[in-house]
């Protein structure tokens, strides 16, 4: 027994469809444009203070104008300062990520030194690798290719990587950095021996605020806006992030970017 053949779906109703369908598209992107105007100003806003809790706890803690007496106003002061501290750290998040969805046009993108930005950002992050008592191992360093990227761009997206490498590593660990040179492009791997992710959990990772079931974000104490960031910086550099991990073998970040 043959089948019927659909009924052609007039075009009036095909019509009356698309319209809905760009109406919605457009009803959406209105209310991004107002989330990230939202970001930005609730940001700004938090900022002021911030910068208020940062330097008088500084003040109190290093007992600028005298002694506070019992040293536990010492330690109250620098518990004050380093939440002051995370709180910026995410402040700053927030703007970037608000920023970077917004289509940056602001970039610089330029040949730069892959040397000179990661000498910066090991120098940034030196305190807390000892911290942790890690090692970042770098091979070729001294003679690794220049890449065209934005100079402040490349810088974070290094740091993070580095930083949660170093972070969800077992202490003492080394964090293995490696470049190669792929025909029109340079490969940035930055690899770790933490617990590792389950190939599942790596989609959720690259998106904002979301956390996964992960040990990388149970242990996380940010809102998880460290690698969605080096993605959008990535791709707003010509680039692009790519995740590999699995449970019990560490977790590998590879940035792709052309060659300078």
């Amino acid at each position: 027994m043959s089948q019927a053949a659909p009924l052609p779906i007039p075009a009036e109703s095909a019509a009356s469809e698309a319209r809905r369908t760009s109406a919605s598209a457009r009803r959406a992107a209105v209310l991004d444009e107002h989330k990230r105007s939202f970001l930005r100003m609730a940001s700004h806003e938090l900022r002021t203070p911030l910068n208020s809790i940062l330097g008088f706890s500084e003040i109190i803690s290093a007992e600028l104008y005298g002694p506070l007496g019992a040293p536990q106003y010492k330690e109250y002061a620098d518990i004050i300062r380093a939440s002051g501290q995370r709180l910026l750290k995410l402040v700053n998040q927030i703007l970037e990520i608000a920023r970077l969805e917004g289509h940056v046009t602001d970039l610089d993108l330029q040949p730069e030194s892959l040397d000179n930005a990661l000498d910066d950002v090991l120098d940034g992050l030196k305190e807390e690798i000892a911290v942790r008592r890690a090692r970042v191992e770098a091979s070729g360093r001294g003679a690794l290719p220049l890449v065209v990227a934005d100079p402040r761009g490349l810088r974070t997206v290094l740091a993070n990587l580095i930083q949660n490498a170093v972070g969800f590593s077992p202490e003492g660990s080394t964090v293995r950095l490696s470049v190669t040179v792929q025909g029109a492009d340079v490969e940035i791997a930055v690899a770790d021996d933490g617990p590792g992710v389950d190939p599942l959990d790596l989609p959720r990772l690259m998106r904002p605020f979301e956390q996964g079931e992960s040990a990388l974000t149970r242990r996380s104490e940010g809102a998880g806006l460290g690698l969605p960031i080096c993605d959008l910086l990535c791709q707003a550099m010509g680039g692009r992030l790519r995740l590999q991990s699995a449970p019990g073998q560490g977790f590998t970040a590879r940035v792709r970017l052309a060659v300078g």
